[in-house]
């Protein structure tokens, strides 16, 4: 007698444990319940410990929660992780940045950056997205395709991550390190809304991390229809990746402009939840050596953003294999913060930080990657020679 063995059917593959550090405030109260921890009347009570262990003390191990029972403990254990991803790689530039590529999936893989002294005391770069959708002319990262959103999980994993490595647990309430999270890595964060603005009521939690959202940035490319409700779900500083200040020249290096152009996104920044003096939207304008830097430019800048709470940062652009842009001269981006200047615009020259580990602005993963690859392929030749 024969046997056929049936393949036409599969066993899934076990789904992973859910990492409570993704979860919201109000969706840890439910997983306490759907995971049988405890009864709905115990969920809020259990739920403040836990989190208060996970997002204050930083902790990774559930046997380290010293007021929650011990089989309770050994329940959550078995139900749900609070592991860390990998770092890939970890390099510290002379200057002080950190950045850490961290694999939080097989295949995903993205960057973050500290940054000291900027903002209170450092600001930390995360990303939103795995790759980009909207291929910046000007941008080395943008010329990666996207794979996916990252989830709130691995939103808040860059924040533990970098803060592990600080040595900033349990969460302290003066002389942060740790000041400021700018959303300015890898992709679009207004196409990844729903998880940066989950990432952001758990970054601010005042029993957690505990970073003001005044302290908190997000910046855009220009997904107009997505301004108001960023502004009212998370209460973020916004930044504007702005760059031009006509759509001809915008739509070459912001493709973006071609779907929102300039009088759509003026409209939305005008109209966005919040805006004042005191909560001001940042401009980021990178100068590029005869395309956007001329004193013309630099006035129609000022009438562009007239009448708005707003400051500019002026950004050197970090030249990259293959680009045909080049920076500005540093006289040239001088005139023009001047120009702003006298218009009553703060218009800071930002320092290029991290150059040396290609941290800078614009340069996330993709050469990470290259490098890595470049180190694959002549180990697979030497082996190839020494066979």
């Amino acid at each position: 007698m024969s046997i056929t063995l049936d393949l036409t059917r599969t066993t899934p593959a076990p789904k992973a444990p859910v990492n409570l550090a993704g979860l919201t405030r109000p969706d840890l109260r439910q997983a306490m319940i759907d995971g049988g921890i405890c009864p709905p009347e115990k969920a809020r009570m259990r739920a403040s410990q836990v989190w208060r262990w996970i997002h204050h003390y930083g902790v990774t191990d559930f046997a380290l929660m010293s007021d929650v029972a011990k089989d309770t403990r050994a329940k959550l254990a078995e139900t749900f992780t609070l592991a860390r991803p990998e770092i890939v790689e970890r390099q510290v530039s002379k200057d002080g940045t950190r950045k850490w590529l961290i694999r939080t999936a097989p295949g995903i893989e993205v960057e973050a950056v500290y940054i000291p002294d900027v903002g209170r005391a450092g600001a930390l770069c995360v990303s939103s997205q795995v790759g980009c959708t909207l291929n910046c002319t000007f941008c080395h990262t943008g010329t990666q395709k996207l794979v996916r959103n990252l989830t709130t999980a691995e939103i808040v994993a860059q924040v533990q991550v970098a803060r592990d490595d600080l040595e900033e647990w349990p969460s302290p309430s003066e002389d942060r390190r740790l000041s400021n999270i700018v959303f300015m890595g890898m992709g679009e964060p207004l196409y990844n809304l729903d998880a940066v603005s989950d990432a952001i009521d758990i970054i601010s939690d005042p029993e957690g991390i505990s970073l003001s959202r005044r302290r908190i940035t997000v910046s855009t490319s220009g997904v107009v229809p997505q301004l108001e409700p960023l502004g009212t779900r998370t209460q973020a500083m916004l930044a504007i990746s702005l760059h031009a200040t006509n759509d001809a020249l915008r739509d070459v290096l912001v493709p973006l402009n071609k779907k929102y152009p300039l009088d759509q996104l003026m409209a939305g920044i005008r109209a966005y939840p919040g805006l004042s003096n005191a909560r001001r939207v940042t401009f980021e304008y990178v100068m590029l050596k005869g395309v956007n830097d001329s004193p013309a430019e630099a006035r129609a800048l000022v009438r562009l953003i007239d009448g708005l709470p707003a400051k500019v940062n002026l950004i050197p652009f970090n030249p990259w294999p293959g680009t045909d842009y080049e920076c500005s001269d540093w006289k040239t981006i001088e005139t023009f913060a001047a120009i702003l200047n006298k218009a009553g615009f703060a218009s800071p020259i930002r320092t290029p930080r991290g150059r040396d580990i290609l941290a800078a602005c614009g340069q996330l993963k993709s050469e990470s990657e290259k490098l890595r690859a470049s180190a694959v392929r002549k180990a697979e030749q030497g082996a190839v020679e020494a066979a």
